[in-house]
């Protein structure tokens, strides 16, 4: 058996690296696009107004449990908010959707080079010398990934009929509700397919359908499940990216109609 000898290099200094490529390219374009994700999206949670129009109902802020819109389940804010905090229908759920997208498989990977720079690529020299991985606090919360999963498929029912209420419009002239397509039902339908393409791709979802059997062969269900998810697993990158986009750009649709500055088209 052959063997080396000499002394082992010494560990590389931050950045440091003998790759010639762009290799900061891509940790740089996902830094800007995560970071312009969190900025607008808790911009658009404090808010707490421009959030619906008509039928449509930014996905930011449903299911709205409580709310000043006629989409609030249980009605307007709570006498028990505490007054000195600011409110808004966003903060009670989005910590669910943002959890499951912070504790992502995926995302951990996009943004530990990104964010952390955990290594920033690979053969590049990180600013740390030690690293414990995912068996301490704070990274040991990564691995309720799996219970925010049950979250997130919840939340994809409530989209999908938040969907089905973009199709019927009030007339404001005689009250009643007839069936219509708008830009808007478009957009909202659009985002419950990137979004479902991202949860039902997940890893953990994966594994829920058929991933824990030693033999697919016999449960025909759970065999096709698991082929379908396995599909979207190999794109779950570009799930993840076009379901973040698109849920931003619900939003800001949304909140954009309601503020009058775009129209809302009906195609029918």
């Amino acid at each position: 058996m052959s063997t080396l000898s000499g002394p082992l290099s010494a560990q590389r200094g931050f950045g440091q690296t003998a790759r010639r490529d762009g290799w900061w390219i891509v940790p740089l374009l996902t830094f800007l696009g995560l970071f312009a994700f969190i900025v607008y999206s808790t911009w658009a949670a404090f808010q707490g107004e421009h959030y619906s129009f008509g039928p449509y109902l930014s996905p930011m802020y449903s299911p709205e449990i409580f709310g000043s819109s006629e989409h609030a389940l249980f009605g307007p804010k709570p006498g028990w908010w505490p007054a000195i905090l600011p409110f808004s229908p966003a903060f009670l759920i989005l910590w669910a959707p943002g959890g499951f997208r912070f504790t992502c498989y995926y995302y951990r990977g996009a943004y530990y080079k990104s964010f952390w720079a955990d290594p920033p690529a690979c053969a590049v020299g990180e600013p740390r010398k030690s690293f414990c991985g995912e068996n301490a606090m704070p990274l040991i919360l990564q691995n309720i990934h799996r219970y925010f999963l049950y979250l997130a498929v919840g939340f994809i029912f409530f989209l999908s009929y938040d969907a089905w209420n973009a199709m019927w419009f009030t007339d404001t002239a005689t009250g009643q509700e007839s069936f219509g397509i708008g830009v808007g039902t478009i957009v909202l339908t659009l985002n419950v397919v990137f979004l479902g393409s991202y949860t039902f791709g997940c890893h953990s979802f994966r594994h829920l359908v058929g991933g824990a059997l030693n033999k697919l062969s016999g449960r025909p269900a759970r065999k096709k499940a698991y082929g379908c998810s396995s599909w979207l697993n190999q794109r779950h990158m570009k799930a993840a990216w076009m379901s973040l986009v698109w849920v931003a750009f619900s939003d800001i649709y949304v909140r954009m109609c309601s503020m009058g500055v775009w129209s809302d088209w009906r195609i029918l």
